[in-house]
């Protein structure tokens, strides 16, 4: 590893670092006005709103990271350029394939280092928050439609009214079904509790339905062994895009299985997987901005251009994945295709400020 390159890495890292930072609290100031209209001034306050905000603070800082790295890469080759830095490394012999090498490198660090922070920090903080929340404004942690919130498992239908932050459910009626999809019997519970050989159903009230009636029978508790576990429930409580590589695909796989329809935690699952690729993408743009003459005018025009492509990238990723939901597209489509297209931009952009310099 060069000096020229550790260099060049700390003046990128520290402009980073600075950029991610102010626009983490830029947006957690935002996200607390949002989070003001919640609160009631008695169980929801201020306060708790406050924190609720900061632990949504690394799901946010990790939406940022491409915008940073590309804002703190334009900073610092702007820097070298301005101190005439760049020049000499560029006189020295310092070719642009090799600088091209070094983003691509450091950028895969920036990469990883972000897949591991959204892996095993964001989801847990934003399922606190979640927590949080729900404690102070009711208790409920979903309730997605009027009726509750449905899942399915084989061939039984699930209606759960409430879920609550500690994974208790309130008020479940299983649907059970044949292999032929005739209804044989709807059995409720006041409440269901996991336990370490599944969930136990509380004060049971079962219908069966046969050819000759029905029957109706209330039941002591009874164990309820399901794929809806916790973990699967648990997902209700972060939005995929700030959920963890493993349970998107253990909720996407449990999805599949039962023929329900997965796609958007698919795109999400995509869009994780790929997003890593976006920190090298970032400082390829950032490097192509530093091949002008040290002297040169509009350094502020080109810092806010830089900006500008960089809030474009954040928003064009949020829309590829909107645009494949509603049209059908195949994840992997909405989730390379920002990427792809910035990319090809960025090595453009280098080839064509290098003939010009």
């Amino acid at each position: 590893m060069s000096i020229l390159f550790r260099y060049a890495a700390r003046e990128i890292l520290g402009a980073t670092l600075l950029s991610l930072v102010i626009l983490t609290a830029l947006f957690a100031f935002f996200d607390f006005i949002a989070e003001l209209s919640d609160t009631d001034g008695e169980s929801y306050t201020a306060l708790i709103a406050s924190l609720v905000v900061a632990l949504n603070s690394p799901g946010r800082l990790y939406e940022l990271v491409p915008l940073a790295i590309l804002i703190g890469g334009l900073f610092a080759w702007n820097r070298l350029v301005l101190a005439s830095e760049f020049s000499v490394m560029r006189a020295g012999g310092l070719s642009t394939p090799r600088l091209v090498a070094w983003m691509l490198a450091l950028g895969l660090v920036f990469g990883l280092a972000t897949m591991l922070f959204g892996e095993y920090v964001t989801p847990y903080s934003e399922r606190a928050a979640q927590q949080l929340k729900v404690r102070a404004t009711g208790g409920v942690v979903a309730q997605e439609f009027r009726t509750g919130l449905w899942a399915k498992d084989g061939r039984t239908f699930i209606n759960i009214r409430e879920l609550k932050p500690d994974a208790t459910l309130v008020d479940v009626r299983l649907f059970e079904f044949d292999q032929d999809f005739r209804l044989r019997s709807v059995r409720r519970a006041e409440r269901a509790e996991w336990g370490a050989e599944g969930w136990t159903l509380r004060q049971v009230t079962q219908t069966s339905i046969a050819e000759q009636g029905t029957r109706v029978a209330h039941l002591p508790d009874q164990l309820w062994r399901s794929a809806v576990t916790p973990d699967l429930l648990a997902v209700l409580m972060v939005a995929p895009e700030r959920m963890s590589i493993a349970a998107l695909n253990a909720y996407v796989d449990h999805l599949d299985e039962n023929l329900q329809d997965a796609e958007r935690y698919r795109i999400a699952l995509w869009g994780k997987l790929t997003y890593p690729v976006a920190a090298p993408v970032m400082l390829l743009l950032a490097l192509a901005f530093a091949f002008r003459p040290p002297r040169a005018s509009g350094a502020g025009g080109r810092l806010l251009i830089g900006i500008l492509l960089g809030l474009g990238f954040h928003l064009t990723s949020r829309l590829a994945a909107q645009v494949s939901l509603l049209q059908g597209w195949p994840a992997p489509v909405a989730a390379v295709t920002p990427i792809l297209v910035f990319g090809v931009a960025a090595v453009v952009t280098l080839w064509w400020m290098e003939r010009r310099t």
